[in-house]
């Protein structure tokens, strides 16, 4: 009888982990399969967001690029941004790096500063871009 208790409490036990890391990968596996997008379907979906602003007279004068965006605060999202800019900036930009933080005045409000980074990994570090700002947001349907 003990024998049969122990094996299913280390089931329980096992399964119970195996939940929790599921749900946990299924967020790794999800944030991962953006950004092998964006680094594979960047160019085409950069030349996608040109031609659609030029056909709404919005045309962008300055060279562009689509890079990965990441959230650094209150949740790990990740995503994709068009960055513009002069050439020498723009080809600098790895990602940007999404800060998020609260400003508790007026029944308080949540705040979102979108930085163009030199880096993939900004929680090490930020090196900011300038001279180099956001042209589009890009969703990806999950």
């Amino acid at each position: 009888m003990k024998r049969r208790f122990l094996a299913v409490t280390c089931a329980l036990a096992i399964l119970s982990l195996a939940v929790v890391g599921t749900a946990q990968l299924g967020s790794v596996v999800k944030g991962g399969a953006i950004g092998l997008a964006v680094s594979k379907f960047g160019p085409q979906i950069n030349d996608a967001l040109n031609s659609l602003m030029g056909q709404h007279n919005a045309k962008i004068t300055q060279v562009t690029k689509v890079v990965p965006i990441l959230s650094i605060g209150d949740s790990g999202y990740i995503g994709a941004v068009q960055v513009t800019g002069p050439k020498a900036a723009v080809e600098k930009v790895q990602a940007v790096a999404q800060l998020e933080g609260r400003f508790r005045a007026l029944g308080g409000v949540r705040l979102r500063a979108l930085v163009p980074v030199s880096t993939t990994t900004p929680h090490k570090g930020i090196d900011r871009i300038q001279g180099v700002g956001i042209s589009a947001i890009v969703d990806f349907k999950l």
